[in-house]
């Protein structure tokens, strides 16, 4: 498991879940996350910083 830190962008939200894209590795696969887990302000588009198992908006 990779405790961060790492950079995503939401590139799409549905329902529940939102959708993940690496910055620094855009050709990794989406990463599916819980919208529970993160800030409840995030949109498309947000930017976030991931470290141990907690996302904030850059």
């Amino acid at each position: 498991m990779n405790f961060g830190p790492i950079e995503y962008s939401v590139a799409r939200i549905d329902g529940d879940y939102a959708y993940l894209q690496q910055i620094d590795n855009p050709q990794e696969e989406l990463k599916c996350v819980a919208r529970a887990l993160l800030p409840p302000e995030v949109t498309e588009g947000t930017m976030l910083h991931y470290e141990m198992m907690e996302y904030r908006i850059l």
